[in-house]
């Protein structure tokens, strides 16, 4: 099977169980936010000193995720396919997953500067681009139906994302940088 298929050559491209849309529609706009976030997360494990595995689940969460708004509309009448979806109890895990982490930090006193070691750098960068791929896929809820539990999680994996570049930085025995309101002249 070959990589390229030349039909998305006029811009448009197909969805999941039929149809075609602009390369710009919305769906797209937030598919791409999510496959982009699951690269920065792939990326992530590459630089971290633990919870590999952990991230390869996100990713393979997140794929799903994807394939649910890939699926999009029905049109002409037609059922959407079915595909497997994240429940609330994916948001639930990710919330105990954070608590387990924030409970070895020390409490926040200021804002965090993005950065630290590679892996910590590598998961803040994750979490920015976790945070554009939820304003994508909130602009096509406004639009189409999204279901809430796909915004909840991603909202929560961008705290998630948070906590782990923190806990990659305490691991390194690195400080977190915070933000100084007033800058040294």
């Amino acid at each position: 099977m070959k990589i390229y298929t030349r039909t998305g050559d006029a811009g448009d491209t197909a969805l999941f169980g039929g149809g075609r849309v602009a390369k710009s529609h919305l769906r797209v706009e937030a598919m791409g936010g999510v496959d982009e976030l699951n690269a920065a997360i792939g990326w992530a494990a590459t630089q971290v000193v633990g919870d590999r595995g952990r991230l390869e689940a996100l990713q393979h969460e997140l794929f799903t995720i994807g394939a649910e708004l890939a699926a999009g509309s029905a049109s002409g009448g037609r059922a959407p396919p079915a595909t497997l979806e994240i429940g609330d109890d994916r948001v639930s895990a990710i919330e105990t997953w954070i608590d387990e982490v924030e409970a070895g930090l020390s409490p926040l006193r200021a804002f965090v500067l993005p950065g630290g070691t590679p892996g910590a750098a590598a998961l803040h960068l994750a979490r920015t681009v976790c945070r554009r791929a939820e304003r994508a896929v909130v602009r096509l809820g406004d639009a189409e139906t999204v279901r809430g539990t796909v915004i909840a999680y991603l909202n929560r994996l961008s705290d998630l994302l948070f906590v782990l570049a923190r806990l990659e930085n305490r691991r390194a025995g690195r400080t977190d940088v915070e933000w100084k309101k007033e800058i040294d002249k």
